[in-house]
């Protein structure tokens, strides 16, 4: 017999069934999926393996309809307020009880009940924390949608991940990061937030399952993992007999709805590991999430790269959080190309500076340890001399590996279309980012000039017109970093440079990054940015997010990581690749020195005590 709460709260998800409330009485909802025994430990293993759509609660003995840690007085017979029945993996209609199904072969006799974590759970939350449910406002069961992502398969489970949506106003979104992120048990924290088609979502008002919410203005759509990822699993594995709460008819538990208390959760749930939610790009719209720790760090390395020992006022030009910007749209990343050389010693052969290939070369190296995919451009006329240079920091072992390198020249309206995009497709690019480091910027009259008001477009193929049409191109982000304004991508602040640089009404470029990076030299943020990838992926709040809550690790193993911490910027590999440069002719910027300087600053300790100080912000020590 029902006690008077069991019966209450089962009246509830009886409500929710014809209303979609969210007014649960407090207490923890769970999807529910029975399946024949034999199949009960390869399912569970799927559960373990894609934790965020399926966060088991409690798995049954053989037979058992009771499920004491969960509920008291139980009987999964009648305490869902509607089951979906398969045969052979095919849905076979909908009854309200399990009663019938008496004890024969393939009965719940020979069955396992499986109670997973439900999102209805959080929704009174994030009412609480001022967000709004758009789908209880609008009177509508949840939409729920199968994407294009695998779940990591397990037995004969294999199927694509469901997801919910949910419309939150862009002001609001850190807040339902966080409050759904305190709520592991009820799938955790977004895993997608922005463009629906980047999850294989094609269109938002034709949900597979639920009802369509409409978005308000200034919505933006975030996705959950979902439950229903479990009726997919069956549909899949086709079992002979099997059963599922109907969606949005969930299971209501005596457990309330609280944070969970066990040790392991606690840890999940450290402070530290508190996400933000940050817009990485417009085109199409993606927010990425980090952790509070991780994006300090990461604003630590921006306030170490900002110093100015040059005295040369670059402080005027920076802007919070482009580092970290720019970090996580290069850790969403699978094709990385970056750009450098400015050829500020016109009157020397070769005319490039010192500035730029460290940074470069750093940057290439994190991303290629990530698993990304590296190509580096330069122009024409020094393609040779950097085709050694790279093969001589793959020989010193700067580089782990041999980089392509292109170059890029006007070739008529459409080349830089073609260069970035297959046959010209804008559908289908071959980069996703565009990085520019120390790299001559296009000023507004069409020339490239250097700090002294040099113009030395001579010198400069148009790998402008990459970033250029890049604009145009969804799914392509632009990054440029720079030190004086006269860099490509620096466009970006180009009225500060103008009012507020030595001769910025000539040199400020005028074609802007979607993130300009500011740093005393620009090798500095190279270092920055490769030191900002480390901290994301040793990130368990941005590697769930990447991986969308699938897996069973979030972050890299220790050897993984032991990797990753060899391709960090060092003293000894940079000053190394300093040295080669100087090898190759290549001059400080400032001063035209050929020695171990950059910008007028020597290697030793400029540039040195930095890269100690970026490493010791990265790992708690200068050592690497």
């Amino acid at each position: 017999m029902l006690s008077a709460g069991r019966a209450a709260r089962r009246s509830v998800g009886i409500f929710r069934r014809i209303s979609s409330s969210s007014e649960d009485g407090g207490y923890q909802q769970a999807n529910v999926v029975i399946l024949p025994s034999h199949l009960a430990n390869d399912f569970e293993a799927f559960c373990r393996s894609n934790s965020a759509p399926l966060p088991l609660l409690y798995r049954s003995q053989s037979g058992e309809t009771s499920c004491g840690p969960l509920a008291a007085n139980a009987d999964i017979r009648t305490d869902v307020p509607q089951y979906c029945v398969y045969e052979d993996g095919r849905p076979a209609g909908t009854i309200s009880s399990l009663q019938r199904t008496g004890s024969a072969p393939g009965s719940l006799s020979d069955m396992v009940s499986f109670y997973l974590g439900c999102s209805f759970g959080f929704e009174g939350k994030l009412k609480d924390a001022g967000v709004p449910v758009r789908n209880v406002e609008q009177g509508r069961n949840i939409s729920m949608y199968r994407t294009a992502v695998c779940c990591v398969p397990s037995g004969t489970f294999c199927c694509p991940l469901v997801v919910t949506m949910r419309p939150v106003p862009d002001g609001l979104l850190d807040a339902a990061a966080e409050v759904t992120h305190l709520n592991p048990l009820a799938h955790g924290a977004p895993v997608h937030v922005g463009e629906p088609a980047l999850l294989g979502i094609q269109d938002l008002s034709k949900p597979d399952y639920g009802e369509p919410v409409e978005l308000q203005p200034g919505d933006v759509p975030v996705f959950w993992a979902c439950g229903v990822t479990a009726i997919e699993a069956i549909l899949s594995s086709k079992p002979s007999l099997a059963f599922s709460h109907s969606p949005g008819c969930m299971f209501v538990t005596d457990v309330p709805d609280s944070p969970p208390s066990s040790d392991s959760l606690r840890t999940e749930l450290d402070p530290e590991l508190t996400p933000l939610c940050i817009s990485i790009s417009h085109n199409p719209l993606l927010y990425s999430l980090v952790s509070k720790a991780a994006a300090a760090k990461i604003r630590q390395l921006e306030d170490i790269i900002i110093e100015d020992p040059g005295q040369r006022g670059i402080r005027a030009l920076f802007v919070q959080d482009e580092l970290l910007r720019s970090c996580l749209a290069l850790s969403h990343a699978s094709s990385v190309a970056i750009v450098t050389g400015f050829p500020t010693h016109y009157m020397h052969s070769p005319p490039d500076e010192t500035d730029g290939p460290p940074g470069a070369v750093a940057m290439a190296t994190m991303l290629l340890s990530l698993g990304k995919r590296v190509t580096l451009l330069t122009d024409r006329r020094a393609l040779e001399m950097n085709r050694a240079i790279v093969d001589e920091a793959v020989r010193t072992g700067v580089l782990k590996t041999d980089v392509p390198l292109l170059t890029f020249e006007d070739g008529g309206p459409d080349s830089a279309l073609h260069f970035l995009c297959e046959r010209g497709d804008p559908d289908k690019p071959r980069f996703d980012r565009l990085v520019a480091i120390e790299r001559s910027g296009r000023a507004a009259d069409g020339n490239y000039y250097n700090m002294r008001g040099i113009n030395i477009k001579h010198l400069v193929d148009p790998i402008d017109d990459l970033f250029i049409a890049a604009k145009k191109i969804p799914g392509i982000t632009t990054i440029g970093i720079g030190d004086g304004g006269n860099e490509l991508g620096m466009g970006k602040v180009k009225e500060e440079v103008k009012s507020l640089m030595p001769r910025g009404d000539l040199i400020a470029c005028d074609v802007p990054a979607d993130f300009a990076v500011t740093a005393g030299v620009s090798n500095w943020g190279g270092y920055a940015v490769a030191c900002g990838l480390y901290l994301l992926h040793t990130c368990p709040t941005h590697q769930r997010y990447l991986k969308k809550g699938l897996g069973l690790q979030f972050v890299g193993s220790e050897e993984q990581q032991r990797g990753w911490r060899t391709n960090l910027p060092s003293v000894q590999k940079e000053e190394s690749f300093l040295s080669t440069l100087v090898h190759f002719g290549i001059r400080s910027g400032k001063t035209g020195n050929l020695g171990m300087e950059v910008d007028g600053l020597t290697f030793d300790p400029t540039h040195s005590d930095m890269i100690r100080r970026l490493l010791e912000a990265t790992l708690g020590s200068p050592d690497c």
